[in-house]
């Protein structure tokens, strides 16, 4: 049993520091980087570029609503055509540092609400596809698992369908939007992260649904995801789960 274990992180932005991207790269196997709309600037995507290739991590563009006082949780009105605009513009400027640090980017993952209108909407999910792979050939798509992973795969994309373990789910399996992430007890996350990599989701109502993932998710911006990251990644090995980077099952199976 297989599971990449990514982190939303390069969300700091001029002189406010959010997380600890330094210590936490060292717990995941992939790293979604802010592009500077809900947080990021061009120096910590420069420094975010340098960590990921520092710590072999596989790098991914996090774009999101161009909204740093909501952090990217506030729903802003968008067509389709400004969606895709602005995820081309934020993904292109990673893209720059990704290319002058010699990095090649692997993935890309809306962040936030942002994150949530694309998934449920599959005509604006197939339109972001198109525009990230005519940007960069070979890029993975990471969407909700289920229904938007099945449409993007039936379409030939390349996928990694992402189940969030340090956030909950209501009872028809939809994530619940955090705008200030609280700590969370790390052996709950890490217990939460196995059951969630074995193909099982406990909602909030107690129910359990079945679920298949390539990528779990954990939150830079939580006040303790470094001790949530090492717990997790703990559990997971503890588990017999090998946590390893979908870019590089291909190499490993050859």
């Amino acid at each position: 049993m297989r599971i990449d274990l990514n982190a939303d992180a390069g969300e700091s932005f001029g002189r406010w520091v959010l997380g600890h991207d330094e210590e936490l790269l060292k717990h995941v196997t992939s790293v979604n980087t802010a592009c500077g709309f809900h947080g990021g600037d061009p120096g910590w995507m420069r420094n975010s570029v340098r960590l990921a290739k520092e710590n072999d991590v596989d790098l991914g563009a996090h774009p999101g609503f161009p909204d740093l006082g909501g952090f990217g949780r506030r729903t802003l009105a968008a067509s389709h055509e400004e969606v895709v605009d602005m995820c081309v513009y934020q993904v292109g400027a990673l893209m720059a540092f990704a290319k002058t640090a010699g990095v090649r980017m692997t993935h890309v993952k809306p962040h936030g609400s942002l994150n949530v209108m694309i998934n449920q909407d599959h005509e604006l999910l197939v339109k972001f596809a198109e525009a990230m792979v005519e940007l960069h050939e070979g890029l993975d798509i990471v969407t909700f698992t289920g229904a938007p992973a099945d449409v993007l795969r039936d379409r030939g994309f390349s996928v990694r369908a992402e189940i969030v373990a340090d956030m909950e789910y209501d009872d028809d399996g939809n994530v619940i939007i955090e705008r200030l992430p609280p700590r969370k007890e790390p052996q709950y996350v890490a217990a939460r992260g196995v059951e969630m990599a074995q193909g099982i989701l406990t909602t909030i109502g107690g129910q359990k649904l079945d679920i298949e993932a390539d990528t779990l998710c954990i939150h830079g911006d939580r006040p303790n995801a470094v001790d949530i990251g090492a717990a997790l990644r703990r559990a997971l090995t503890d588990a017999d789960i090998e946590v390893v980077a979908l870019s590089r099952r291909s190499v490993q199976s050859t």
